[in-house]
């Protein structure tokens, strides 16, 4: 007997841009067998419709409450600004659907507290979009490192720097991620990601000593020629420690002119292993595109690519190199929780963590002082 699929209603589904129609429509799609997207939501009845039409839906809504509510919708994912987090969560928990909250959960640790209190109120599942674990160079270190391949970790320095913003240009879409306010500017964002994709792979972090600063000011909206302000950090300096002792640096960057890539060394004691960022999402930072593992097969060896195992690729219907297709690994994995009643993925406690450890680094940046990660 074919399982039953998982009925999708997508929040934020605009067929001309945004990241529903980049990754999770693709990474929906690519799970014919496990998922259908029934319903789609924008804010207004025109795109509602073409969205509908684009991704072959039966309902189109302008209203999230009533999308979460209809009967033909049993995953809600919120795709939206993140400031509209929260209400559109809080909706989609009340109508008792499982949900899928694109990272970041919320913009600030109350906020997010808040919802992981809802969540746990309930008997649904709740998701927060940290695919980078699910890309497999980032699975088959984690495995690696687990499993003594590169001996005691020692160390891990980290190069993140993404292409957004590059030249003091900037779409009208991503404006809004200069505000401090808002809860998604680099920080949060490349830092949120990024982070969340090295403490996957090594373990937590304890302590931090960070410096955050805006170092472009100023930017040109690209469509209208008009400027705006940033006032939300660009650029972030962190020196950690992990709970195992090991030590990481890490710069984290936006509006890299040239190369724009990501890089994590890991230092042991008997190897170092090396993810790196490659193709067209190296520039968008490591949880979008396809990554490399490299590693040193003999102490003092040098670096050569590892063959990464088939076993690492559960989403068969989508390349490696697009965009969604971090996304469709966790949705395969969501389904599997879903039906078996399993709780793998990341949830709205480790969307709260997070939250916790970026408080932590801006109370150090504010403070001058090193902090420890509650």
């Amino acid at each position: 007997m074919e399982p039953k699929k998982i009925r999708v209603g997508v929040i934020g589904a605009n067929p001309d841009q945004g990241w529903a129609a980049r990754a999770h429509v693709p990474a929906l799609r690519s799970l014919p067998g496990l998922f259908s997207i029934t319903a789609v939501g924008t804010s207004r009845r025109e795109s509602a419709d073409a969205a509908a039409r684009a991704f072959e839906a039966a309902h189109a809504f302008t209203d999230a409450r009533q999308l979460a509510e209809h009967p033909e919708v049993d995953l809600v994912v919120i795709t939206v600004k993140v400031p509209a987090h929260a209400e559109l969560v809080e909706a989609a928990l009340a109508a008792g659907k499982h949900v899928y909250c694109e990272w970041p959960l919320a913009r600030t640790s109350d906020e997010a507290n808040s919802l992981a209190k809802s969540a746990h109120s309930t008997s649904v599942h709740h998701v927060i979009g940290l695919q980078a674990r699910y890309a497999p160079a980032i699975a088959y270190a984690r495995e690696l490192v687990a499993a003594g391949h590169v001996g005691r970790v020692t160390a891990a320095t980290v190069y993140a720097a993404r292409g957004k913003g590059a030249g003091a240009r900037i779409p009208s879409s991503a404006a809004y991620t200069l505000a401090r306010d808002t809860g998604a500017g680099t920080l949060e964002v490349a830092g949120g990601h990024t982070l969340d994709a090295l403490q996957y792979v090594l373990g937590g972090i304890s302590d931090v000593s960070a410096t955050l600063s805006v170092q472009q000011p100023v930017y040109t909206i690209a469509e209208t020629g008009d400027t705006v302000e940033a006032t939300s950090p660009d650029h972030l300096l962190l020196n950690a420690t992990l709970t195992s002792g090991a030590l990481v640096s890490a710069h984290i960057h936006d509006a890299k002119i040239t190369d724009a890539r990501t890089r994590l060394e890991i230092s042991g004691t008997e190897r170092d292993l090396a993810i790196v960022s490659t193709g067209a999402g190296g520039p968008a930072g490591i949880q979008i595109g396809e990554l490399r593992l490299l590693g040193a097969r003999v102490s003092g060896g040098t670096y050569q690519e590892l063959p990464i195992p088939s076993q690492y690729r559960w989403a068969s219907g989508i390349e490696p190199a697009a965009g969604g297709f971090n996304v469709a690994q966790m949705y395969a994995r969501l389904a599997l929780d879903l039906s078996t009643g399993s709780r793998s993925v990341p949830d709205f406690d480790a969307g709260l963590r997070l939250h916790q450890l970026l408080d932590a680094i801006k109370l150090s940046a504010e403070t001058d002082t090193r902090q420890s990660v509650d």
